[in-house]
């Protein structure tokens, strides 16, 4: 769970940086299955990440105090 903003940034950068993987493997994987099998487990951890940063969006910063108090 993202608990503050700099968890925040960190995680998208991850995204940010998992992505660029995926297109540099969508460039040069020939096969299409040989595509899905290589990034299977990066978009597993796009969705994982993605619903992170999505829970945290949707909480207000009181909240995120008041957890951690």
């Amino acid at each position: 769970m993202i608990g503050n903003e700099q968890e925040y940034k960190v995680t998208l950068e991850r995204i940010e940086h998992f992505q660029k993987q995926i297109e540099h493997l969508r460039r040069t994987k020939a096969s299409p299955e040989n595509y899905r099998k290589a990034v299977g487990g990066f978009i597993a951890e796009l969705d994982r990440m993605s619903l992170e940063v999505r829970d945290y969006l949707l909480s207000h910063p009181r909240d995120l105090a008041e957890a951690r108090a």
